[in-house]
Protein backbone atom coordinates (compact mmCIF):
# COMPACT_ATOMS: atom_id res chain seq x y z
CA UNK A 1 0.00 0.00 0.00
CA UNK A 2 1.34 3.46 -0.39
CA UNK A 3 1.61 5.88 1.93
CA UNK A 4 0.55 8.78 0.56
CA UNK A 5 -2.89 9.25 -1.73
CA UNK A 6 -3.06 12.29 -3.65
CA UNK A 7 -6.34 13.21 -4.50
CA UNK A 8 -6.85 14.87 -7.65
CA UNK A 9 -10.69 16.78 -8.15
CA UNK A 10 -10.94 17.37 -11.61
CA UNK A 11 -13.27 19.34 -13.93
CA UNK A 12 -13.05 20.65 -17.32
CA UNK A 13 -9.24 20.82 -16.16
CA UNK A 14 -7.10 19.33 -19.35
CA UNK A 15 -5.89 23.54 -19.23
CA UNK A 16 -3.49 23.24 -16.17
CA UNK A 17 -4.27 19.34 -15.41
CA UNK A 18 -0.89 18.05 -17.29
CA UNK A 19 0.98 20.76 -15.67
CA UNK A 20 -0.71 20.10 -12.06
CA UNK A 21 0.16 16.31 -11.91
CA UNK A 22 3.73 17.36 -13.24
CA UNK A 23 4.66 18.74 -10.12
CA UNK A 24 3.25 15.89 -8.26
CA UNK A 25 5.29 13.46 -10.45
CA UNK A 26 8.38 15.24 -9.64
CA UNK A 27 7.69 14.82 -6.02
CA UNK A 28 11.36 13.64 -4.05
CA UNK A 29 9.05 11.59 -1.69
CA UNK A 30 7.84 8.47 -3.81
CA UNK A 31 5.57 6.27 -2.39
CA UNK A 32 2.53 7.79 -3.27
CA UNK A 33 -0.30 7.01 -5.71
CA UNK A 34 -2.31 9.89 -7.60
CA UNK A 35 -6.25 9.81 -7.69
CA UNK A 36 -7.61 11.85 -10.28
CA UNK A 37 -10.99 12.05 -9.71
CA UNK A 38 -13.44 13.02 -13.32
CA UNK A 39 -16.47 14.61 -12.08
CA UNK A 40 -18.11 14.53 -15.20
CA UNK A 41 -15.73 16.58 -17.54
CA UNK A 42 -17.07 17.23 -21.41
CA UNK A 43 -13.16 17.73 -22.20
CA UNK A 44 -10.69 14.99 -23.13
CA UNK A 45 -9.36 14.04 -19.53
CA UNK A 46 -10.18 10.20 -20.57
CA UNK A 47 -8.10 9.93 -23.73
CA UNK A 48 -5.06 11.84 -22.18
CA UNK A 49 -5.24 9.65 -18.96
CA UNK A 50 -4.67 6.44 -21.33
CA UNK A 51 -1.16 8.17 -22.63
CA UNK A 52 -0.02 7.96 -18.67
CA UNK A 53 2.22 5.45 -17.66
CA UNK A 54 3.25 5.85 -14.42
CA UNK A 55 1.15 2.97 -12.50
CA UNK A 56 0.76 5.74 -9.32
CA UNK A 57 -1.88 7.55 -11.53
CA UNK A 58 -5.25 6.36 -11.60
CA UNK A 59 -8.39 7.75 -12.99
CA UNK A 60 -11.85 7.43 -11.74
CA UNK A 61 -14.52 8.50 -13.56
CA UNK A 62 -18.37 9.84 -12.09
CA UNK A 63 -20.85 11.78 -13.30
CA UNK A 64 -20.79 15.53 -12.19
CA UNK A 65 -21.23 16.15 -8.68
CA UNK A 66 -19.05 19.16 -7.47
CA UNK A 67 -16.01 19.31 -5.51
CA UNK A 68 -16.81 18.18 -2.03
CA UNK A 69 -18.33 14.87 -3.94
CA UNK A 70 -14.92 14.98 -5.85
CA UNK A 71 -12.69 14.45 -2.73
CA UNK A 72 -15.23 12.02 -0.86
CA UNK A 73 -14.80 9.62 -3.72
CA UNK A 74 -11.12 10.34 -3.60
CA UNK A 75 -11.10 9.45 0.25
CA UNK A 76 -13.16 6.20 -0.66
CA UNK A 77 -10.79 5.11 -3.11
CA UNK A 78 -7.62 6.08 -1.43
CA UNK A 79 -5.12 3.61 0.17
CA UNK A 80 -2.89 5.69 1.71
CA UNK A 81 -2.24 6.55 5.39
CA UNK A 82 -1.84 9.92 4.24
CA UNK A 83 -4.21 12.16 2.09
CA UNK A 84 -3.31 14.84 0.22
CA UNK A 85 -5.22 17.09 -1.91
CA UNK A 86 -4.55 18.67 -4.61
CA UNK A 87 -6.76 21.22 -7.12
CA UNK A 88 -6.89 20.21 -10.36
CA UNK A 89 -5.26 24.15 -11.19
CA UNK A 90 -2.57 24.29 -8.36
CA UNK A 91 0.98 23.02 -8.32
CA UNK A 92 3.51 21.71 -5.70
CA UNK A 93 7.16 22.49 -5.14
CA UNK A 94 9.26 19.04 -5.37
CA UNK A 95 9.47 18.58 -1.69
CA UNK A 96 6.22 19.16 -0.60
CA UNK A 97 5.18 15.79 0.08
CA UNK A 98 8.71 14.54 1.50
CA UNK A 99 8.45 17.75 4.39
CA UNK A 100 4.67 16.86 5.02
CA UNK A 101 5.28 13.35 5.64
CA UNK A 102 8.03 13.28 7.74
CA UNK A 103 6.30 15.66 9.78
CA UNK A 104 3.34 13.55 10.37
CA UNK A 105 5.71 10.96 11.37
CA UNK A 106 7.52 13.08 13.94
CA UNK A 107 4.58 14.23 15.27
CA UNK A 108 1.59 11.45 15.48
CA UNK A 109 -0.21 13.67 17.43
CA UNK A 110 -1.00 16.15 14.57
CA UNK A 111 -4.07 15.33 12.48
CA UNK A 112 -3.30 17.60 9.25
CA UNK A 113 0.03 19.49 8.60
CA UNK A 114 -0.12 22.49 5.97
CA UNK A 115 2.64 24.92 4.20
CA UNK A 116 2.68 28.30 3.03
CA UNK A 117 1.06 29.35 -0.19
CA UNK A 118 2.23 31.49 -2.91
CA UNK A 119 -0.23 33.29 -5.16
CA UNK A 120 0.62 32.76 -9.44
CA UNK A 121 -1.00 34.29 -12.19
CA UNK A 122 -3.16 32.01 -14.97
CA UNK A 123 0.53 31.55 -16.98
CA UNK A 124 1.72 29.65 -13.28
CA UNK A 125 4.17 32.81 -12.98
CA UNK A 126 4.45 34.22 -9.04
CA UNK A 127 2.81 37.25 -8.22
CA UNK A 128 4.29 38.24 -5.07
CA UNK A 129 1.71 37.41 -3.27
CA UNK A 130 2.01 34.87 -0.22
CA UNK A 131 0.20 33.41 2.69
CA UNK A 132 2.32 32.63 5.54
CA UNK A 133 0.50 32.03 8.33
CA UNK A 134 1.80 31.33 11.89
CA UNK A 135 -1.41 29.16 12.75
CA UNK A 136 -0.38 25.68 14.62
CA UNK A 137 -1.58 23.51 17.55
CA UNK A 138 -5.30 23.77 18.86
CA UNK A 139 -6.43 25.71 16.19
CA UNK A 140 -10.36 25.47 16.14
CA UNK A 141 -11.24 28.94 17.32
CA UNK A 142 -8.71 30.80 14.69
CA UNK A 143 -9.80 28.51 11.81
CA UNK A 144 -13.47 29.66 12.70
CA UNK A 145 -12.79 33.12 12.24
CA UNK A 146 -10.13 33.56 9.36
CA UNK A 147 -8.92 31.04 7.31
CA UNK A 148 -5.17 31.00 7.53
CA UNK A 149 -4.93 28.12 5.59
CA UNK A 150 -6.06 29.91 2.21
CA UNK A 151 -6.27 27.14 -0.15
CA UNK A 152 -7.32 23.34 -0.40
CA UNK A 153 -3.48 22.45 -1.69
CA UNK A 154 -1.29 22.78 0.95
CA UNK A 155 -2.70 20.03 3.21
CA UNK A 156 -2.14 16.62 3.99
CA UNK A 157 -3.94 14.92 6.44
CA UNK A 158 -3.90 11.49 8.21
CA UNK A 159 -6.74 9.06 7.21
CA UNK A 160 -7.99 8.47 10.82
CA UNK A 161 -9.57 12.01 10.94
CA UNK A 162 -12.16 11.40 8.40
CA UNK A 163 -13.69 8.74 11.02
CA UNK A 164 -14.32 11.82 13.69
CA UNK A 165 -14.85 14.36 11.33
CA UNK A 166 -16.87 12.85 8.96
CA UNK A 167 -16.28 13.47 4.70
CA UNK A 168 -16.81 16.86 2.75
CA UNK A 169 -20.33 18.53 2.73
CA UNK A 170 -21.85 18.02 -0.85
CA UNK A 171 -23.63 21.25 0.05
CA UNK A 172 -20.59 23.53 -0.26
CA UNK A 173 -19.10 23.79 -3.16
CA UNK A 174 -16.85 27.09 -2.10
CA UNK A 175 -15.41 27.15 1.63
CA UNK A 176 -15.95 23.11 1.66
CA UNK A 177 -12.17 22.76 2.56
CA UNK A 178 -12.51 25.15 5.20
CA UNK A 179 -15.48 23.43 6.38
CA UNK A 180 -14.01 20.39 6.83
CA UNK A 181 -10.79 21.86 8.29
CA UNK A 182 -12.44 23.36 10.94
CA UNK A 183 -14.00 20.07 11.97
CA UNK A 184 -11.19 17.98 11.60
CA UNK A 185 -9.49 21.00 14.38
CA UNK A 186 -12.07 20.05 16.66
CA UNK A 187 -10.27 17.14 17.41
CA UNK A 188 -6.86 17.26 16.26
CA UNK A 189 -4.15 19.85 16.64
CA UNK A 190 -2.51 21.49 13.18
CA UNK A 191 0.69 21.26 12.34
CA UNK A 192 3.17 24.11 10.01
CA UNK A 193 5.79 23.81 7.27
CA UNK A 194 7.00 27.33 6.82
CA UNK A 195 8.12 27.14 3.27
CA UNK A 196 5.85 28.15 0.76
CA UNK A 197 5.64 24.31 -0.68
CA UNK A 198 2.17 25.06 -2.74
CA UNK A 199 1.58 27.40 -5.66
CA UNK A 200 -2.20 28.27 -6.29
CA UNK A 201 -3.49 29.63 -10.00
CA UNK A 202 -5.64 32.98 -9.62
CA UNK A 203 -7.35 32.63 -13.00
CA UNK A 204 -10.48 33.98 -14.45
CA UNK A 205 -12.67 30.90 -13.49
CA UNK A 206 -11.56 30.39 -9.81
CA UNK A 207 -14.70 29.39 -7.56
CA UNK A 208 -14.12 32.59 -5.41
CA UNK A 209 -15.38 34.74 -8.37
CA UNK A 210 -19.03 33.51 -8.82
CA UNK A 211 -19.74 35.84 -6.08
CA UNK A 212 -23.19 35.14 -5.42
CA UNK A 213 -22.47 31.28 -5.33
CA UNK A 214 -19.46 32.29 -2.52
CA UNK A 215 -21.85 34.32 -0.48
CA UNK A 216 -24.74 31.81 -0.36
CA UNK A 217 -21.86 29.47 0.56
CA UNK A 218 -21.03 31.84 3.44
CA UNK A 219 -23.86 32.21 4.88
CA UNK A 220 -24.41 28.24 5.00
CA UNK A 221 -21.06 27.61 6.45
CA UNK A 222 -21.25 30.10 9.26
CA UNK A 223 -24.69 29.53 10.00
CA UNK A 224 -24.20 25.56 10.19
CA UNK A 225 -21.53 26.28 12.54
CA UNK A 226 -22.91 28.57 14.86
CA UNK A 227 -25.89 26.41 15.27
CA UNK A 228 -24.22 23.89 16.98
CA UNK A 229 -22.01 25.79 18.93
CA UNK A 230 -22.56 26.92 22.88
CA UNK A 231 -23.93 29.99 23.29
CA UNK A 232 -20.76 31.71 24.82
CA UNK A 233 -19.15 31.25 21.65
CA UNK A 234 -21.94 33.40 19.72
CA UNK A 235 -19.45 36.47 19.70
CA UNK A 236 -17.70 35.82 17.07
CA UNK A 237 -20.02 35.07 14.81
CA UNK A 238 -19.99 38.69 13.17
CA UNK A 239 -16.22 38.44 13.77
CA UNK A 240 -16.72 35.72 11.08
CA UNK A 241 -18.38 37.71 8.63
CA UNK A 242 -16.41 40.42 9.05
CA UNK A 243 -13.11 39.20 8.27
CA UNK A 244 -14.62 37.16 5.46
CA UNK A 245 -16.22 40.74 3.58
CA UNK A 246 -12.91 41.52 4.06
CA UNK A 247 -11.43 39.11 1.78
CA UNK A 248 -14.37 39.62 -0.66
CA UNK A 249 -13.08 42.84 -0.21
CA UNK A 250 -9.56 42.24 -1.72
CA UNK A 251 -10.77 39.42 -4.58
CA UNK A 252 -12.57 42.78 -6.25
CA UNK A 253 -9.53 44.93 -5.85
CA UNK A 254 -7.39 42.07 -7.43
CA UNK A 255 -10.42 41.98 -10.23
CA UNK A 256 -9.89 45.98 -10.66
CA UNK A 257 -13.04 46.40 -9.70
CA UNK A 258 -11.98 49.01 -6.49
CA UNK A 259 -16.85 49.86 -6.41
CA UNK A 260 -17.13 45.85 -5.00
CA UNK A 261 -14.33 46.30 -3.02
CA UNK A 262 -15.71 49.13 -0.94
CA UNK A 263 -18.83 47.86 -0.35
CA UNK A 264 -17.87 44.58 0.95
CA UNK A 265 -15.24 46.66 2.58
CA UNK A 266 -18.21 48.55 4.24
CA UNK A 267 -20.02 45.22 4.84
CA UNK A 268 -16.82 44.11 6.76
CA UNK A 269 -16.64 47.08 8.96
CA UNK A 270 -20.18 46.83 9.68
CA UNK A 271 -20.23 43.66 11.07
CA UNK A 272 -16.57 43.65 13.14
CA UNK A 273 -15.55 47.68 13.28
CA UNK A 274 -12.70 46.77 14.77
CA UNK A 275 -10.87 45.48 11.78
CA UNK A 276 -10.51 49.13 11.12
CA UNK A 277 -7.53 48.83 13.15
CA UNK A 278 -6.08 46.15 11.61
CA UNK A 279 -3.02 45.97 9.09
CA UNK A 280 -5.36 44.00 6.19
CA UNK A 281 -7.65 46.98 6.67
CA UNK A 282 -5.82 49.80 6.28
CA UNK A 283 -3.86 47.80 3.67
CA UNK A 284 -7.07 47.36 1.93
CA UNK A 285 -8.43 51.52 2.45
CA UNK A 286 -5.01 52.32 0.75
CA UNK A 287 -5.00 50.11 -2.47
CA UNK A 288 -8.75 51.29 -2.87
CA UNK A 289 -7.86 55.36 -2.50
CA UNK A 290 -5.03 54.72 -4.96
CA UNK A 291 -6.60 52.70 -7.56
CA UNK A 292 -9.90 55.19 -7.01
CA UNK A 293 -7.83 58.34 -7.98
CA UNK A 294 -4.65 56.95 -10.09
CA UNK A 295 -6.59 54.33 -11.78
CA UNK A 296 -5.52 50.06 -11.32
CA UNK A 297 -2.23 50.51 -13.64
CA UNK A 298 -0.92 52.97 -10.80
CA UNK A 299 -1.73 51.37 -7.97
CA UNK A 300 -0.16 47.94 -9.48
CA UNK A 301 2.89 49.32 -10.34
CA UNK A 302 3.35 50.81 -6.49
CA UNK A 303 2.83 47.40 -5.29
CA UNK A 304 5.33 45.78 -7.67
CA UNK A 305 7.63 48.51 -6.20
CA UNK A 306 6.86 47.64 -2.50
CA UNK A 307 7.10 43.94 -3.01
CA UNK A 308 10.84 44.43 -4.65
CA UNK A 309 11.87 46.57 -1.67
CA UNK A 310 10.26 44.07 0.54
CA UNK A 311 12.36 41.33 -1.25
CA UNK A 312 15.49 43.22 -0.85
CA UNK A 313 15.06 44.22 2.45
CA UNK A 314 14.21 40.34 3.48
CA UNK A 315 16.93 39.37 2.09
CA UNK A 316 19.41 41.55 3.48
CA UNK A 317 17.86 41.23 6.92
CA UNK A 318 17.26 37.69 6.58
CA UNK A 319 13.47 38.66 7.65
CA UNK A 320 11.12 35.57 7.26
CA UNK A 321 7.99 38.00 7.39
CA UNK A 322 6.44 38.92 4.10
CA UNK A 323 3.37 40.64 3.93
CA UNK A 324 0.12 38.57 2.70
CA UNK A 325 -0.73 41.00 0.19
Amino acid sequence: MPLVSVIIPAYNAMKYLPKTLGTVLNQTFTDFEVLIINDGSSDDIITWSNSITDPRVKLINQPNKGVSEARNTGIYHAQGEYLAFLDADDMWRPTKLEKQVEYLNDYPSVGLVYNWTEFTDEKGEATGVKVLSQMEGNVWEEMLVNDKISNGSSVMIRRICFEKAGLFDPNLTILEDRDMWLRIAAYYPFGLIKECLTLYRRHFSNATKNRDNTLKCMRYFFEKTFQSLPIEKLYLRNRCYGWFFLYLAWCCLEEKNYQEAIHFRQQALLHYPQLILKRYCILLTCAIFIMNIFGYNSYEKLRFMTRSIRGFLKVKGNNSSVLET
